[in-house]
């Protein structure tokens, strides 16, 4: 969303971080009455927990050069320059884990391969970087397609997944041809190769799974999520809040960072008087703009107002950004950011440097103080990587540069920034991300906006950026995460008949449900459907789309109660033109 100056505070002192608590998820492993090698699709019977046919090591510091490695048993070595370069891939029967030692020389990436013929006529899918942007889709093979974190294939109504586990220490990516399957892990640090000394690397753990006969594609990727998120946690609720039911109200859709106290009290009593009585309270999230005091003169009592409506308060924050006038010492390198100085952000902290790290927390911290019992944050990867998701295609970050601490991999000074930010918030809290690598967070973050901003103002935006998310992401929710495709904005510029169906659809599917409602179109009709909307999402009725297989934007829908189709195309059709990434003011 937006991009204001946040006061850094003092006040926290970091806590420890509480132990992962490593209970396992819902079988996602299909029973033996469910598929037999019999079933079995010759097609997409993926090698991927098998030894692969050739390893490559890429290191150098900025400049990669290629190494061949070659096997011995399970370990992978290289030779010449690459000496110490070790691969171990221990395979297994549901999973494999892949190590890598390298004390002598920096490692950017690790490739592997498997040749396996695939048939032509597959479809593939992928995940995204962080926020997806209205690109999610299934496709045809390009054997240069970048697959983000898993990839699924589908042919002659069958369906076949491999991912790498949640919470790896790398960047991992799939590629899928006629001729094979190739998994990338970048393990770099900034642009540069990780310098890991003499630590052994436990870069990801490898899963698949493989559908039945007659089992849908979305059936088949929420298993395999399931597989990637095994062992690992994810909290019904916090402190007495539940994490599969967020609903409420966010400013941003109308204000756009010119919210008020009075409107942001207006939203609270709206969400309260349409919330489902005795039910489960709704959320006011205050955006961007609250940071001007003559508007805010204290948040700490915006806070106990909003509470004192039966609602629960939320705000966004940005933590990254630093105040002008930091120590360069303390501060990312410019050099990450990628395009002109007017495509540049801020300055932002380095979260490898401890006194940074403090001042990055002490913003969350400062949020909690002030009485917000959800807490959004913004902007991290963008700041952190000098990219936006969209940008980053086989590279999450670019440039010769490093961070401050370079033993780690970009993975894992990711998930350290998470853990502090949920260590700062405690275990009482929410936490929904935006801009956030959803697969770094799970079981860290309660939910996660999972594409780019929607819109306010024009309908397209929202058509291709909020329907896409809905429909291609919607098998992460509660398995990673309580899933937000962002909020349904009810302004004069948008037609009414398109935000009611898009409010049905965030309703119907079980997801975070969070409205901008602009006073100047909020009548009756707009409040009824409100009501229905809320008390749908309560429900948890866990639609899904039918028809994602052949769209980017699904129009059918179907839950265990009922079917439905919108229709989401304006009278005079769609604009052609692109939509760009949304980013608020500096």
């Amino acid at each position: 969303m937006s991009e204001t100056r946040k006061t850094i505070t003092r006040r926290n002192v970091l806590q420890c971080v509480p132990p992962a608590l490593m209970i396992p998820t819902a079988s996602w492993a299909l029973q033996s009455k469910d598929v037999s090698p019999s079933h079995a699709h010759d097609a997409l019977d993926l090698p991927v927990l098998a030894q692969p046919d050739l390893v490559f090591a890429f290191v150098g510091d900025f400049e990669a050069q290629r190494l061949g490695l070659s096997k011995s048993g399970s370990t992978w070595t290289g030779t010449s320059r690459g000496a110490g370069v070790k691969v171990d891939f221990a395979a297994a029967a549901q999973q494999a884990v892949v190590s890598i030692t390298a004390p002598t020389v920096p490692v950017q990436r690790i490739q592997f391969r498997w040749k396996r013929r695939l048939a032509e006529d597959v479809l593939a899918l992928g995940d995204a970087w962080e926020r997806s942007y209205g690109d999610l889709e299934w496709r045809p093979l390009q054997a240069e397609r970048v697959l983000p974190w898993y990839a699924l294939l589908h042919s002659q109504g069958r369906t076949s997944g491999m991912g790498v586990k949640t919470g790896a220490a790398t960047f991992a990516f799939w590629q899928a041809d006629p001729s094979g399957i190739s998994l990338w892990l970048d393990v770099r640090n900034g642009g540069n190769g990780v310098s890991l000394g003499n630590r052994t690397l436990k870069a990801a753990t490898i899963v698949q799974c493989k559908g039945a006969s007659g089992e849908s594609a979305f059936a088949v990727t929420q298993r395999l999520c399931r597989a990637m998120a095994h062992g690992t946690q994810v909290p019904s609720s916090r402190g007495g809040l539940p994490t599969d039911v967020i609903y409420g109200s966010n400013d941003w859709y109308y204000a756009y960072g010119q919210n008020t106290l009075d409107g942001i009290l207006r939203d609270a009593d709206l969400v309260a008087s349409l919330a489902p009585a005795g039910g489960i309270k709704p959320f006011t999230v205050i955006d961007d703009g609250y940071q001007d005091a003559s508007r805010f003169p204290s948040l700490s009592k915006l806070a106990s107002a909003i509470r004192d409506r039966n609602v629960i308060p939320g705000l966004w924050i940005r933590p990254l950004r630093a105040a002008s006038g930091t120590p360069a010492n303390l501060l990312l390198p410019d050099s990450r950011w990628i395009g002109t100085r007017d495509e540049q952000g801020p300055v932002a902290y380095d979260p490898t440097i401890p006194e940074a790290l403090h001042a990055i927390v002490s913003v969350a911290a400062e949020a909690c103080e002030w009485g917000f019992e959800l807490i959004k944050h913004d902007f991290t990867t963008w700041e952190l990587f000098g990219l936006w998701g969209s940008q980053m295609g086989a590279s999450p970050a670019r440039g010769n540069w490093h961070f401050n601490d370079r033993t780690v991999t970009n993975a894992e000074v990711v998930t350290a920034l998470y853990r502090q930010l949920r260590a700062t918030c405690g275990q009482d809290r929410l936490i929904l991300g935006c801009n956030t690598v959803g697969h770094l967070s799970v079981g860290l973050f309660d939910a996660s906006r999972t594409g780019d901003d929607v819109s306010g103002k024009e309908w397209e935006r929202t058509r291709r950026t909020g329907v896409n998310t809905l429909a291609f992401r919607a098998p992460h929710h509660m398995t990673f995460y309580s899933v937000d495709a962002d909020c349904v904005a009810i302004t004069p510029d948008v037609p009414w008949s398109l935000s009611r169906q898009w409010l049905k659809a965030v309703a119907n599917s079980g997801t975070v449900l969070l409205i901008s409602p602009d006073p100047r179109a909020i009548g009756a009709e707009q409040k009824q459907s409100i009501r229905e909307a809320f008390a749908r999402c309560i429900a948890k009725p866990a639609g899904q789309p039918v028809d994602w297989i052949k769209t980017r934007t699904p129009v059918s829908w179907r839950s265990v109660e009922a079917a439905q189709n919108y229709d989401w195309t304006q009278e005079e059709g769609e604009s052609p033109f692109p939509i760009g990434i949304q980013r608020g003011p500096d």
